[in-house]
């Protein structure tokens, strides 16, 4: 089946406080967010219509936009309010939802203070599975990255924007030119870090080790995922991981809001268990219980 490209689709885009035709939603080449990755958004999921921590989301887009100094011109609720018309005005009721602000063609350069700034959002249904459905089953392969996440004092990592995210396509085009999944990225320091755009969880036994999100973004799924297993008695440990210890794991799985739950059966040259037997094929049914009956 041919993928349906993004330029051409039927359907609305929430652009600037209105509803435009989706072929219509267009901006200006010549604009600061396209050519100094300028920009922040979000990636969300709706389950039956509703959108699953919608204003957790929609706090987290806010908090972005304050860190890389982007005032939107919307309130809370407006947004809020906003991708839910979406959703009902696409007649969607499973979708990704892309919130998304940037600077505009007002002005060129690097000086933002009287730069216009634009808000839209999108939703639309086949990320319903962010990876085919033969590879979430069987799980992901993994090849670390010639990558790193920067430290923390060289980008802003807990802005969900643009700039940051160029290191993952490098790293997830490195990982699919060697014909892997995805790749995984160490941090500045070493440590493994996470996926080009998911977290990451390591079992053995009862303990569910996670890296310490102090140079990369901490997750919504993630958090979610953390008091999941920590309802159900797993003993859930933050902490520096070195890349040697990837060998000591019986499991990895990535969580995202795309890829919610997501097996891993290898990374490099270390394999783990998947499928119906295992424990991450458990937690995947557990949350996808969750943002379901939340809703």
């Amino acid at each position: 089946m041919m993928l349906k490209t993004f330029e051409n689709r039927d359907g609305w885009i929430w652009y600037d406080g209105e509803f435009v035709e989706w072929n219509n939603a267009k901006t200006h080449i010549i604009n600061q967010g396209l050519h100094y990755a300028s920009a922040v958004f979000e990636g969300e999921r709706a389950y039956n219509g509703k959108i699953f921590k919608s204003e957790q989301h929609t706090k987290r887009f806010f908090k972005s936009a304050d860190t890389v100094g982007i005032k939107i011109p919307y309130s809370e609720t407006e947004i809020n309010d906003a991708k839910n018309e979406l959703i009902l005005k696409m007649k969607f009721k499973d979708c990704y939802v892309r919130p998304f602000a940037w600077r505009g063609s007002n002005l060129m350069g690097l000086s933002t203070s009287k730069s216009n700034i634009h808000v839209s959002i999108a939703v639309w249904d086949d990320w319903t599975t962010y990876y085919k459905f033969e590879d979430m089953k069987e799980g992901l392969s993994l090849i670390t990255s010639p990558w790193k996440r920067p430290p923390p004092d060289s980008i802003p990592f807990e802005a969900k924007a643009s700039g940051p995210y160029l290191i993952c396509t490098l790293s997830k085009s490195f990982a699919e030119e060697k014909g892997y999944n995805e790749a995984l990225m160490l941090d500045y320091r070493g440590y493994v870090a996470e996926a080009t755009s998911s977290n990451i969880f390591l079992v053995k036994g009862n303990e569910i080790h996670t890296p310490i999100p102090d140079c990369f973004l901490n997750g919504i799924t993630r958090q979610t995922v953390i008091e999941m297993v920590k309802d159900q008695g797993f003993n859930l440990i933050e902490r520096y991981i070195k890349p040697e210890e990837l060998n000591d794991f019986e499991e990895i799985f990535l969580t995202g809001t795309a890829a919610e739950i997501t097996p891993v059966k290898s990374i490099d040259s270390f394999k783990y268990k998947t499928g119906d037997n295992s424990t991450t094929f458990q937690f995947m049914k557990d949350y996808r219980k969750i943002v379901t009956e939340t809703n």
